[in-house]
């Protein structure tokens, strides 16, 4: 028998700036349904996450509800925790990036960083609030487009014409935090250079770290070539100092995933048999994953592992990147009500049923996840309910009153039950791939089996029947002993139904190798109800509390909105439209014949498209996420069609291709389902 592994596994940090969603959740269920599985399997499986606890949105929103930063941080982690908790995330560790450990860590690997000759200086110029007596980040600018003339814009991109711009570019720039006229201003600034890392991130991440499509993301990036990272801020900033440089204090993203490390650390620090180099250290044997959603990908993917290498220690054995949640095939809304917090969800319904859905729905992929209500309530009501519990219910009550509740030493199937142990490698391999929907599947087969055979045997109607009373108990413990078996694949995904069963069942908490036994001669307790259908009326509830629990509570405390992985983002959404100015936007399927740059335009390339009937020149701001241009050549993505044309320096453009991202080399053209054909309109 080969010994355990040693398995270290974190999820990403989620931001202490607003509550969880459901959108996060996928990831942390993700996650925990995984080490539970290595758990069960024998392996040490450590899970370890925290709170993102440092950069500017923290210090203005904890100033603007009259609280320190410290406070603030300490109420989003109790919150934060409670969610975790309830559904059945069982961290070994939920710590703070805002904690010792990890100001140690980060101080200690910048240092390294420096004296390796990995940390540059230079001077930049940036908006300054002379109110606030702050450097101002582009999101907290607002101003008016220097290419439409709207007002009240972002200081990177406008919401209207979707122009990208510099904060300089924008015309009457206004604090977005005190309202004041920006000024110019130096600074001196630390970046950490990437570039010298470049030859060994092409290797690492090609090595199978990473999932084939993110490698694929990833090459593109390190083949338009690395630029170096600008990992400081300026006074005042919610953080940890830089040592030797008063004033200026690590960039967000620099301390936190080092968080992962320091919450291991603080683990360490109250766990004497468990020793941080050998996770951590250069010539570590253990294993280390990440898991986290695909819009953070390059600080996982590149900063992070060149960071480790500078420093000196091991880098992860492998990123496990997931897609973001829809609800009801649309992205999540305040005004439908699918915009639903964790807390909103378990006033309402078990964390169980959502466990479960998601592994049903989960991939080894980066696909986004749709969380469709009603087939939720089918689903969740037909293979839990319909399914599994019902084996146990259908054979505990004739164990009960005609053995006095003792299973007899009879298999009645052997040929299932033989199916059943036969089938365990290959559900343990889906668990290990994280393609929990294959495993869901091969479950849910047996599980038809199961009741398929009980149903052909019909027990119900062999009672009572004269001198069948031996075949009835024989089926039963057969039943029962199926039951322990879905049990025991289950539990990495439903631990309460497990914990319930193995109560029913009168045993020790089951492990994955206790699938390879049957119980006979054993006495049961007494059945109770295991789980209960879903009743779609509390699914509308959940639904209608979120449009009350949502509509007035984050854009008006000034609180960020959640994305849809492990992250909270940092910025709000945009302001809602009306159904009728939605519905006047034509959206058409575009085919780009060709794509190009622009000679003297920074951000642009020039898009002819074909839209069925004409063929339009557009021009789009995705120049650094596409370095060579020619790669879209044939690409079909999505347009506005009506949009007024507007004359530009370069030349006219006649319309705007869709793009997502949060701007930079991470803006990337949106693509319409496969068969698709140009000029097709988008309802």
């Amino acid at each position: 028998m080969s010994e355990p592994r040693k398995i270290l596994v974190t999820s990403a940090l989620p931001y202490a700036n607003g509550s969880i969603h459901l959108g996060h959740m996928l990831e942390y269920i993700q996650t925990d349904m995984w080490v539970r599985f290595q758990k069960h399997r024998g392996n040490q499986c450590i899970y370890v996450c925290a709170d993102d606890a440092h950069g500017s949105a923290i210090m203005l929103r904890a100033e603007k509800e009259g609280i320190t930063p410290e406070q603030l941080i300490a109420n989003v982690q109790a919150e934060h925790s409670a969610d975790f908790a309830d559904f059945l995330v069982d961290f070994d560790n939920f710590h703070s990036t805002h904690a010792e450990e990890n100001r140690e860590l980060s101080s200690q690997i910048y240092l390294k960083l420096r004296d390796a000759g990995h940390i540059a200086t230079r001077s930049i110029t940036q908006y300054f609030d002379p109110e606030k007596k702050m450097f101002l980040a582009d999101r907290f600018i607002k101003g008016t487009c220097p290419k439409c003339g709207t007002e009240d814009q972002y200081g990177d991109n406008c919401e209207k014409c979707g122009a990208t711009y510099a904060p300089t570019d924008l015309k009457d720039p206004k604090s977005a935090i005190s309202g004041a006229t920006p000024v110019l201003k130096d600074s001196q600034h630390f970046f950490f250079k990437l570039p010298d890392f470049q030859q060994m991130l092409q290797t690492w991440t090609r090595s199978g770290t990473l999932q084939d499509a993110v490698a694929n993301k990833i090459a593109e990036w390190l083949d338009a070539g690395l630029q170096q990272w600008d990992i400081s801020r300026d006074a005042p900033y919610f953080g940890f100092e830089i040592p030797d440089e008063p004033g200026k204090y690590f960039y967000v993203w620099l301390d936190a995933p080092i968080g992962y490390m320091a919450s291991f650390k603080n683990l360490c620090n109250r766990t004497p048999e468990l020793d941080f180099d050998a996770f951590w250290g250069k010539d570590s044997t253990a294993e280390l994953y990440h898991f986290i959603g695909k819009d953070i990908v390059n600080f996982h993917a590149l900063f992070w592992p060149a960071m480790l290498e500078g420093a000196g220690y091991r880098k992860p054995t492998g990123i496990n990147v997931h897609g973001y949640l829809t609800v009801n095939g649309q992205k999540m809304s305040k005004s439908r009500g699918t915009f639903i917090k964790a807390r909103t969800y378990l006033d309402h319904l078990s964390p169980e049923y959502l466990r479960y859905y998601y592994a049903a729905k989960l991939g080894r992929g980066v696909d986004d996840l749709d969380l469709n209500l009603e087939d939720f309530v089918q689903k969740v009501n037909s293979d839990l309910v319909g399914k599994v519990v019902n084996i146990a219910s259908r054979c505990a009550g004739f164990i009960n009153k005609g053995n006095a509740g003792v299973m007899v030493d009879t298999n009645a199937a052997p040929e299932l039950t033989d199916a059943f142990l036969a089938a365990a490698p290959s559900i343990a391999d889906a668990y290990e791939a994280r393609d929990f929907a294959r495993a869901m599947r091969e479950i849910m087969g047996l599980a038809d089996r199961a009741n398929a055979w009980i149903a052909d045997k019909a027990p119900w109607s062999l009672n009572k029947q004269e001198g069948k009373q031996d075949e009835v108990q024989a089926i039963c413990a057969t039943g029962v002993n199926l039951f322990r078996q879905l049990v025991i694949f289950l539990k990495p995904v439903l631990p309460l139904l497990a914990a319930d069963a193995e109560a029913f069942l009168n045993v020790a908490p089951l492990t994955w190798n206790d699938h390879a036994t049957l119980l006979s001669n054993h006495q049961l307790n007494e059945f109770k109800p295991l789980m209960t259908r879903i009743d779609p009326v509390k699914v509308q509830a959940m639904t209608d509390a979120s449009k009350e629990d949502l509509t007035a509570s984050q854009t008006d405390t000034g609180e960020a909105a959640p994305a849809g992985n492990g992250e909270l983002a940092k910025d709000p959404l945009s302001p809602e439209i009306e159904f009728d100015t939605f519905a006047a936007v034509d959206l058409r399927v575009a085919l780009i014949v060709k794509a190009e740059h622009v000679e003297g335009a920074d951000k642009l390339l020039r898009l002819t498209l074909d839209i069925g009937d004409e063929t339009r020149n557009v021009f789009s701001g995705i120049k650094s996420a596409y370095p060579d241009p020619s790669k879209l050549d044939g690409r079909l993505t999505m347009m506005i069609a009506n949009l007024k044309p507007r004359k530009m320096k370069f030349g006219i453009s006649e319309g705007m291709v869709m793009a997502a991202g949060p701007g930079g080399a991470e803006i990337y053209l949106l693509s319409p389902d496969s068969g698709a054909k140009p000029g097709q309109r988008i309802k």
